[in-house]
């Protein structure tokens, strides 16, 4: 119940400027204080995946999306370290091939959503379009506008056939992301994953936080809700997804499936 907080009300209005990135009231323990229950916490999203994958019978798309620095590969690094990669894959959206635009924006997305049995993380997603195709004016306003619409119908056909989703928005602040991209540069093992078009998408900050508002408030919905997870403090962006995930398997319900018949008597030479 305590992560109900971090979920995106249908239909409500979200003021990103109102919520603290720095947030750690759920788990007032600390970093120190809650380092086994977050190792609970992977057990536990072990267990239940791997008992996903043996019903093969649900699905489960799990959405990362937030501004550079908010630690999209840091969650995945984290929360899923442990799970069985057979029935794990991470796809990642980068700026789309000319096949790719060739086609609708959807086309390059629905290829890679769960099968029965499989859990995929996106790392970004569909949501570039509505995010950075918006920001740096690449279509048209009526094109990108018409998404929304179209991303909601495409969620609720997955989730209509059987995909659990779930929607993650990693919230840091300028200032946190600003202390960020200076230790990549500080750091030499970093350095390679900055790039000097990320000051350029720091300079319209203001645009992706209007962007951003508009995605949260119009397309979360009961069967692909949104959670704003305070991501300044990369332990608690950790605990505050796994938790979720948890929470979220758990009411699966799920069951390894009946053993073969007659194996009580069987011994192995």
């Amino acid at each position: 119940m305590k992560m109900k907080k971090y979920r995106v009300k249908p239909g409500s209005r979200v003021d990103l400027s109102r919520l603290d990135a720095g947030d750690a009231s759920a788990f007032p323990a600390g970093k120190n204080g809650t380092e086994e229950v977050f190792a609970k916490l992977n057990d536990r999203l072990e267990a239940l995946q791997e008992m996903l994958w043996a019903e093969n019978r649900h699905k489960v798309l799990v959405v990362l999306q937030g501004m550079d620095t908010s630690g999209k590969d840091g969650t995945i690094r984290h929360v899923f370290d442990g799970v069985n990669p057979q029935g794990v894959r991470v796809a990642s959206f980068k700026t789309p091939t000319p096949e790719e635009l060739a086609h609708d924006f959807l086309w390059r997305v629905h290829p890679q959503v769960p099968a029965r049995g499989e859990m995929v993380i996106f790392n970004r997603s569909h949501y570039e379009d509505v995010l950075v195709v918006r920001v740096k004016e690449l279509a048209p306003a009526k094109v990108w506008k018409a998404r929304y619409d179209q991303i909601n119908d495409f969620e609720r056909l997955l989730a209509e056939s059987g995909t659990t989703i779930l929607k993650f928005f990693l919230h840091i602040d300028r200032d946190e992301q600003k202390e960020r991209f200076q230790a990549r540069l500080d750091d030499p093992t970093k350095r390679w994953k900055f790039r000097k078009g990320d000051l350029e998408d720091r300079k319209l900050w203001d645009k992706y936080m209007a962007a951003y508002q508009d995605v949260l408030s119009r397309t979360s919905k009961d069967a692909a809700p949104w959670y704003i997870v305070p991501a300044n403090k990369k332990w608690y962006r950790n605990l505050v997804v796994a938790t979720i995930l948890v929470e979220t398997l758990e009411k699966l319900d799920m069951k390894y499936p009946a053993p073969e018949e007659d194996l009580d008597g069987i011994v192995i030479d």
